[in-house]
């Protein structure tokens, strides 16, 4: 087949061992960012097959219909990215491995990562030091301190593992049935939402963003949290009310520390995220690691394997595969 891989900005995927599924395609590999559908289709009008990076590239009818010749997308995770219903239109097969098994320890440990960057102000320090400065500032210490999860899903578990294994108490909020989860599996649960929000040192949020979660965390409950309280967002911009956080660090009353963007990628260098001084932002790196990116690719060569020999896997609208005779 020919498979054209969209967004892989440094060429990593080649010097991955999942690449030699390849081995039996034309492969086209596209390491910049081409954002124009009509650009777009101009470059893979010859793809059978779209690899995607998550959510990189929005996928629509405006590209779709130009796209003669393209059968497959594949790619991991969910996808509010794609619109199924134009793929479906077009007879292009969406493939999207759900793993619903280990979560992403790499996410998991890039939110760790961020919190003690932002408690003990590494950017901060190891900028003076190369400065020719010496020490800038007083860190915090996290031992005793409580970190709130939201959401209780696989992610959240990972960082509550780390949390816990580092003296940390945490403490969690969910919907209805995640916080009944949570309880049975003796995990303490905040007596209410504010009470969660006021009573965490550090608040991160691990929920999916779906319709029904889309400005989830809304500036009510930002407004709860403590004075110097520290809020985390590795999952996805659009689970924050729109401009609540932007309003609320340029108070200056919490700190934030933020992967993810309302518009990625993010160049906007006056962008109140990336000003304000209460704020660490890193540039959508929680699932980018060399590791993350085997595992991922690896199910996602699967399908275009499967696509090829007939037998698909992952299948999101199994009605356009035309079973053979």
């Amino acid at each position: 087949m020919k498979v054209h891989i969209l967004d892989d900005w440094f060429d990593t995927l080649r010097g991955l061992p999942c690449f030699a599924k390849l081995a039996g395609h034309d492969v086209t590999v596209w390491t910049d960012h081409e954002p124009d559908p009509v650009a777009l289709a101009e470059r893979v009008q010859d793809a059978e097959a779209l690899v995607l990076f998550r959510e990189r590239t929005k996928i629509g009818e405006a590209l779709l219909t130009r796209l003669p010749n393209l059968k497959l997308i594949s790619q991991r995770s969910v996808y509010p990215h794609i619109d199924v219903d134009a793929c479906t239109a077009q007879n292009v097969l969406l493939c999207s491995n759900m793993h619903g098994g280990a979560p992403s320890y790499a996410a998991a440990e890039h939110t760790l990562a961020l919190i003690l960057a932002s408690y003990r102000q590494i950017t901060e320090q190891a900028a003076s030091l190369k400065a020719g400065n010496w020490q800038s500032g007083v860190g915090r210490t996290l031992r005793g301190r409580t970190l709130g999860l939201y959401g209780y899903g696989r992610i959240a578990g990972a960082v509550a593992g780390y949390a816990k294994a580092m003296g940390i108490n945490v403490q969690w909020w969910a919907s209805e049935a995640g916080r009944a989860r949570a309880i049975a599996d003796g995990e303490t649960v905040a007596a209410s939402r504010e009470a969660f929000f006021n009573g965490s040192d550090v608040v991160s949020v691990h929920v999916r963003l779906k319709p029904e979660t889309r400005g989830l965390i809304t500036a009510d409950d930002l407004a709860a949290m403590a004075p110097r309280a520290l809020f985390v967002n590795t999952s996805r911009s659009g689970l924050v009310a729109p401009g609540a956080l932007e309003a609320e660090v340029a108070r200056g009353r919490i700190h934030a520390a933020v992967d993810v963007f309302d518009q990625e990628p993010l160049t906007d260098t006056n962008n109140i995220l990336l000003t304000q001084p209460n704020v660490l932002a890193t540039p959508h790196i929680g699932y980018v690691t060399e590791d993350e990116f085997d595992l991922q690719f690896s199910d996602i060569f699967d399908q275009i394997n499967a696509y090829a020999e007939g037998v698909p896997i992952h299948m999101i609208n199994p009605q356009v595969f035309e079973q053979p005779a």
